[in-house]
């Protein structure tokens, strides 16, 4: 068995800055940039592995609700209801979030619970659609993270974003899924064509319903 490698002794400890903007709390810039976000991802675990998946609303649709706790809704994706499973297994989970041309995340590290409180599902509704369930996030770590991931990535440039024909669509993925399956008969051009047709529209337009 390989040695573990010394970790401390290949890199260098964090500046006391950087461990004094470690916070067991919200201030008010970290509801500043809450209020601004959009997007992050979720990670959560149970004795079945880890998951992680994306989250996105408008401005703001991760609600503070104190400054130890934000909560947030949950909109159908594709059903697998990962996240929600997990939770209810093991409440730890962490929370990345992305500010679309800024290079710098937020990180939010608690313990989340489901929740159907209809007070609670009322101020997360999107006009007039109300989530089944909300995410209540008692939070443990919160910290802002450098940018230089977004920067190696070239992430917000124009030139690093993909054509669409740049690498197989859903209804190619979905094709060779169906060839996997002995009893299934190949998918032709116009089933594709099809498939890629509902993905660009639900995508777009099946957001919360």
């Amino acid at each position: 068995m390989t040695d573990l490698p010394d970790l401390d002794a290949l890199y260098s400890p964090p500046s006391e800055m950087i461990q004094k903007a470690v916070l067991d709390h919200l201030i008010d810039f970290h509801e500043a940039y809450l209020k601004a976000a959009t997007f992050f991802c979720i990670a959560t675990g149970s004795d079945h592995g880890l998951d992680a998946s994306p989250r996105g609303g408008p401005p703001g649709f991760v609600h503070v609700l104190d400054p130890h706790t934000v909560a947030f809704a949950d909109w159908p994706g594709n059903n697998r209801i990962e996240s929600l499973r997990n939770l209810q297994r093991d409440p730890r989970l962490a929370m990345v979030f992305l500010f679309p041309g800024l290079d710098i995340f937020l990180r939010i590290n608690g313990r989340g619970r489901i929740s159907t409180d209809p007070d609670l599902l009322a101020d997360l509704r999107e006009g007039a659609r109300t989530p089944k369930t909300a995410t209540i996030v008692r939070i443990d770590e919160v910290l802002m993270h450098c940018g230089k991931a977004i920067n190696r990535a070239g992430l917000w440039n124009e030139s690093a974003k993909l054509g669409r024909d740049a690498l197989p669509t859903v209804g190619r993925m979905m094709a060779s899924f169906a060839r996997l399956a002995e009893t299934a008969a190949p998918v032709d051009e116009a089933q594709v064509k099809a498939i890629d047709a509902h993905y660009d529209h639900s995508v777009r337009h099946d957001l919360y319903g």
